[in-house]
């Protein structure tokens, strides 16, 4: 599959066209996909070609663009931070840049730096321009984590300008952000549904929104859910565990099915938590 999409390179979008687009088009571009795949494959195996395909490629498929950004449509953060576990670790010299990367975006997202991309709330939430913060504070938060490990098993720091950052600072502010979604936020609401005894009620979601089965038998058409849709009313069916995309930049939130951008749950949100939440419920005591 590596070899066939490094081959044949572009955009997966402009085959598939208008059954990804507009929501899921390409706009980060293929060249990141092909490193992320070489790392893992280099990972999983220790083939030389593929180190020499990441050595040979950094620059050519952008390995440095973008370095504060980890999602479904860019992985150059997790490029990053995977590949710099070999150099933290003294296996991998010639992979030094990718480290290099990895602490700039660490750097990125430390409270006190200035940085355009990267904000935090004023109650402490991590806040990106566009849809669907949440996504952003699960997905950096996981890489956080992680490399926090290399660091406490590489026994380093990172220096950011005038300020430094070790293992312990990067677990503190990836729990911090866990925290903010189950329930610590200036609102006291739990952005995962079901879970604490405030959490949104108002999805952004079609099964959670429409009536079950058992409820309306009869059949609904496609375009018959518009009043469930704009019905004030709380969704009959608790989606329990979905997160969705949450508060905005001043920590407020409407919980309005209209508002996608803070209401609707997705699996790139809650992938990233999985991660978070093992390792915060294996270590209890940090």
């Amino acid at each position: 599959v590596f070899k066939f999409a490094d081959k044949h390179r572009g955009a997966y979008s402009n085959s598939l066209r208008s059954a990804v687009c507009p929501f899921y088009c390409d706009v980060n571009g293929y060249q990141d996909e092909l490193l992320w795949g070489a790392a893992w494959l280099h990972k999983a195996s220790r083939r030389r070609e593929y180190r020499e395909y990441i050595v040979r490629n950094e620059e050519v498929l952008g390995a440095g663009d973008s370095i504060n950004e980890f999602g479904w449509d860019n992985k150059h953060a997790g490029i990053n931070v995977l590949i710099s576990k070999e150099v933290l670790m003294g296996k991998a010299n010639y992979f030094k840049s990718f480290q290099q990367n990895a602490d700039n975006f660490i750097c990125s997202l430390l409270p006190g730096v200035s940085n355009p991309n990267v904000q935090y709330s004023p109650g402490g939430l991590i806040f990106k321009a566009g849809a669907s913060n949440m996504q952003h504070v699960t997905s950096l938060s996981f890489l956080l984590l992680a490399y926090s490990n290399y660091l406490s098993h590489s026994n380093k720091i990172i220096h950011c300008g005038q300020q430094s950052a070790s293992a312990s600072t990067l677990r503190h502010l990836a729990k911090r952000q866990v925290d903010y979604i189950l329930g610590d936020n200036p609102l006291r609401m739990s952005y995962m549904v079901g879970y604490g005894s405030k959490f949104p009620l108002r999805i952004h979601h079609r099964g959670s929104s429409l009536p079950s089965v058992k409820a309306h038998p009869s059949h609904i058409g496609c375009k018959d859910g518009s009043r469930y849709f704009n019905s004030p009313n709380p969704n009959p069916n608790l989606l329990v565990g979905a997160v969705v995309g949450g508060p905005n930049s001043s920590d407020a939130f409407p919980d309005s099915r209209p508002f996608f951008q803070e209401s609707e749950p997705t699996t790139y949100i809650n992938a990233p938590l999985v991660g978070l939440l093992a390792y915060f419920w294996a270590h209890p005591n940090l």
